[in-house]
């Protein structure tokens, strides 16, 4: 018997759950199939939130014939296969997995018929397309984003699957502890398929009592969803979204936001790019205003490198509270982003002849060094003379802010600097 979830697989668009943005009434996918005028497209999102089952609705609300093939696994052999029966019938819906692994012979294949609408082409990836999406492809495709189902929507297909008779559970005297039906629709992450999976194991795997009835416990849905309530694929597209999340609330002082990603990379295992991320933004983010924020952070990465987990998770939450509550500023990466910019503009100029090398022979006869002022023969250490090209004598790169008591005092003796030049 196939699993339940395959079982479960809408066959019509109006038995979707979730997904509303694209098959909801009046939206994008529902028009195209309203109005058979299906194109090629591509659906891409977590694994287990309705993909296939978007693709096989759509095939099943228009009465195209469906074919399945793997970018990976099916060869160009297959893909012959399809595209024959595509010349028969007229048109056949492909649904490919695991597109962005399509190699060039089977894409230059495929690309023909999807050119001429003979295959309409839904392909399938938990990539971001367009980083991992040959642009061939790519461009001849919609490209739709699918979100994880929520607690409420898993819970819905889980009853719909407990009370059918045909395809479902519904043939079985099931009791489902409200608990136990919170946590299957809970703690699978949005992962519809893993929710649907650990129920049927709980009901199958379950005794049934003296008068025949299954009773299904939290206990045993926790036994039967062998699965942490959060994936994280350290390559994957998600990653750098947590950690772009990780870094912006961090920017932005929330500190309980911040911990939350930081939670996530840790149950990934991630401390490289923990690390990495909370230097960049002791300088990046926090920079003059709290200029030793920078070296505790440092301090609590080597602590957390050296203890491991779990327990390195303490430091990594003490730096990033500190970070988060600490004044910010980003005058030093503006300062040098805006000198960087001038030099790729061309913008530079000659070394003014006093602040040239003047330790060879004949340094002098070539004006090199003779009128520079050394500071350090000056009270307060401090000379007025001039050091930036003349092409940008007046130049300003450094812009302060008065967010921290450092760079304020910063601020106060540049600014004494910039007005007596």
């Amino acid at each position: 018997m196939k699993p339940l979830a395959f079982r479960m697989r809408p066959r019509t668009i109006e038995e979707i759950i979730g997904q509303s943005h694209l098959v909801g009434e009046g939206k994008i996918i529902r028009r195209m199939v309203a109005a058979k005028q299906l194109s090629s497209m591509i659906l891409y999102g977590p694994p287990g939130i309705g993909k296939t089952s978007i693709a096989s609705a759509i095939a099943g609300s228009t009465q195209y014939a469906f074919r399945t093939l793997n970018a990976v696994t099916s060869n160009k052999k297959d893909m012959e296969i399809v595209a024959a029966e595509a010349k028969m019938s007229g048109k056949v819906i492909l649904l490919l997995d695991e597109v962005h692994r399509l190699d060039k012979a089977k894409q230059d294949f495929l690309l023909p018929f999807l050119e001429n609408g003979m295959i309409t082409l839904i392909g399938a990836t938990t990539s971001n397309p367009y980083h991992a999406i040959n642009p061939a492809i790519r461009s001849r495709c919609q490209i739709f984003e699918l979100h994880p189902l929520t607690a409420e929507q898993i819970k819905e297909t889980l009853q719909r699957a407990l009370h059918d008779q045909e395809r479902g559970l519904g043939k079985y005297r099931v009791i489902m502890d409200e608990k136990a039906l919170n946590h299957l629709a809970q703690a699978s992450g949005g992962d519809v398929r893993s929710s649907l999976n650990a129920l049927e194991l709980a009901v199958l795997s379950t005794p049934p009592n003296e008068e025949g009835d299954i009773l299904i416990s939290r206990e045993i849905a926790e036994e039967c969803l062998q699965k942490k309530s959060f994936s994280h694929d350290k390559d994957g597209d998600a990653h750098y979204d947590v950690l772009s999340a990780f870094q912006k609330s961090i920017r932005g002082s929330d500190a309980n936001a911040a911990l939350h990603y930081l939670a996530r990379l840790i149950e990934a295992g991630d401390l490289p790019s923990i690390s990495r991320r909370l230097l960049v933004i002791a300088y990046e983010d926090v920079g003059l205003a709290s200029p030793q924020a920078g070296q505790r952070t440092l301090a609590a990465i080597q602590t957390a490198e050296k203890i491991g987990f779990p327990e390195a998770r303490i430091p990594l939450a003490a730096a990033v509270i500190e970070l988060c509550l600490s004044p910010k500023s980003n005058s030093a990466i503006q300062a040098i982003d805006a000198a960087l910019a001038d030099i790729r503009a061309g913008k530079s100029g000659d070394v003014p002849d006093h602040l040239k090398d003047a330790h060879y022979k004949g340094a002098k006869e070539l004006g090199r060094g003779v009128s520079y002022q050394y500071p350090h023969d000056f009270d307060n250490g401090w000379v007025k003379q001039q050091y930036l090209p003349n092409a940008l004598k007046y130049k300003r790169y450094y812009e302060p802010k008065n967010t921290g008591k450092f760079e304020q005092s910063l601020s106060t003796i540049y600014e004494k600097i910039e007005k007596s030049k």
